[in-house]
């Protein structure tokens, strides 16, 4: 087996027992929305997807809140059919996650995936490239990235 592997199953374990390493990592990510990290929390995972430990790529973990979107008020009269609160999204939570990152630090996100949750958040560790860099521009717009390849039948 290789050091990947080992990788990869020590952080299932971690996620699935909930251990101290673990809720420690969350109180730390819930203080910002986006952050920049030094290094990938799954490296294989981050290798997989395409990042590379040199200059031009850089790292975000951000937190989205869970669930369907809330409606502030719903409008309409007051039919049965217009009185509703939660709608679903039109994009899926990791390609929020995808966007957020990019608008913070000016830079293009080529991939994300998914790092942990609690009651209220998810996050998702972004990895996101200089735009000199970048040879493809508005990969998350165009769809390429690993969060829309899952598929919304939009």
């Amino acid at each position: 087996m290789g050091m990947y592997k080992y990788i990869t199953e020590s952080l299932q374990t971690m996620f699935k027992e909930r251990g101290d390493r673990y809720k420690e990592r969350l109180k730390e990510w819930r203080t910002k929305t986006v952050q920049p990290v030094a290094k990938p929390t799954n490296l294989s995972r981050a290798r997989s997807l395409g990042y590379k430990a040199k200059e031009g790529y850089k790292l975000a973990i951000v937190k989205i809140k869970r669930g369907r979107r809330h409606r502030k008020h719903p409008d309409g009269g007051r039919k049965p059919g217009k009185n509703y609160r939660f709608t679903s999204r039109d994009v899926s939570l990791q390609t929020i996650a995808e966007l957020k990152a990019a608008k913070k630090f000016g830079m293009e996100a080529m991939n994300s995936y998914f790092v942990g949750s609690d009651g209220v958040f998810k996050f998702f560790e972004v990895i996101l490239l200089d735009k000199s860099l970048s040879a493809a521009k508005g990969r998350v717009e165009r769809g390429l990235t690993s969060s829309a390849k899952k598929g919304r039948g939009l």
